[in-house]
């Protein structure tokens, strides 16, 4: 990217850019005291009276060892959907900017983008589910604020060739979020790498995957600090609680359990492939650099059904882009992927 022509404060919406950020009690003091009559909090029930910090430092402090970007290059959002529709808040003008994405590829972009109102400007992936930059550089045009890649992709399971990745961070002059939810599962090395040499790079990690932590709701962007802070004023004060904050530093804590988890999933990701393409009712399944594997069946709709009477859950993408007659899987732990292997081998039995 020829850093010369990127401009931050061209970037950005100009109500954003002007935007005098909410000042709440805990912005105005930090650190300790022993009397707080600041915030009109309820002096009882501690410690859950109290307003959680509303730049999460303990928790960026014990992440960014692990992760590479300092904190002040990274923001916590409730969910990478909250970061998500960030972006859009604060680079997309409704009704005048778009974005472009790959297709198929996770669905929230494209609902924040109609929340919104921001155009979205899908391009397919070919046969073997990659892109070439020029396809999706091509897409944009003056009015195109955002490029969203997802790799490791859902639904489809591949990372993308990163010197294809690469070739749009350093031609595009908007900003380009790689969504790397599933990188812990992947061989492909992580972007956080690149924080520092590309301006206009957002990448997202998540709590829900590798860390076992969906039900926490915590995403992780990280960008340089002139992006982090410009969404740090736009997020909302409070946005992530005082609970899921404490239980991210016990797990932080615990970094080889969470790599524990990835081995095992990893080594069951690769018996359950083996089994699934040893059944009649299999067609085929993807290569996956995540914890999930996208399935060819027989009939998908037929298949999905019959494997929830059978109280098995998968989920069918029979109707995305692309993914027709598929079923992904995800992988669960040995013998609930036995029993969907059993389930599957009666099939019409």
């Amino acid at each position: 990217m020829n850093m010369a022509k990127f401009d931050l404060k061209k970037l950005v919406r100009p109500n954003i850019w002007n935007l005098a950020p909410y000042s709440c009690a805990r912005t105005e003091f930090t650190g300790q005291a022993s009397v707080y009559l600041d915030a009109n909090e309820n002096p009882y029930n501690e410690p859950y009276n109290r307003y959680p910090d509303p730049f999460q430092l303990k928790v960026k402090e014990k992440l960014s060892p692990i992760k590479g970007p300092t904190t002040e290059q990274i923001c916590l959002g409730n969910g990478s959907d909250e970061t998500i529709d960030l972006m859009y808040r604060i680079f997309c003008e409704p009704r005048v900017d778009n974005v472009v994405a790959i297709e198929p590829t996770y669905g929230m972009y494209r609902v924040c983008a109609d929340v919104n109102d921001v155009e979205y400007r899908a391009v397919k992936l070919d046969n073997k589910f990659e892109f070439k930059a020029e396809d999706l550089l091509g897409k944009t045009d003056d009015k195109t604020k955002v490029i969203w890649i997802c790799s490791p992709n859902n639904p489809t399971g591949n990372a993308m060739p990163e010197k294809e990745v690469t070739k749009v961070i350093k031609s595009f002059n908007g900003i380009v979020v790689v969504d790397e939810a599933y990188i812990d599962f992947s061989s492909h090395e992580s972007l956080l790498k690149d924080i520092d040499q590309y301006a206009n790079l957002v990448v997202l990690q998540t709590f829900s995957k590798a860390w076992g932590s969906a039900g926490l709701r915590l995403g992780m962007a990280f960008a340089n600090k002139d992006i982090i802070g410009i969404m740090n004023k736009v997020k909302y004060p409070y946005n992530i609680n005082i609970l899921t904050q404490q239980q991210a530093l016990k797990m932080l804590d615990n970094e080889t359990l969470k790599k524990d988890w990835v081995k095992i999933l990893l080594d069951e990701r690769s018996k359950l492939t083996k089994q699934l393409n040893e059944l009649d009712v299999v067609l085929g399944t993807y290569p996956t650099d995540a914890n999930f594997i996208l399935t060819k069946v027989t009939d998908a709709n037929k298949i999905y059904q019959y494997l929830v009477d059978k109280g098995i859950i998968v989920r069918n993408r029979n109707n995305v882009s692309l993914c027709l007659g598929c079923l992904r899987i995800s992988v669960g732990k040995p013998e609930e992927n036995s029993q969907l292997i059993k389930a599957l081998a009666n099939y019409g039995k």
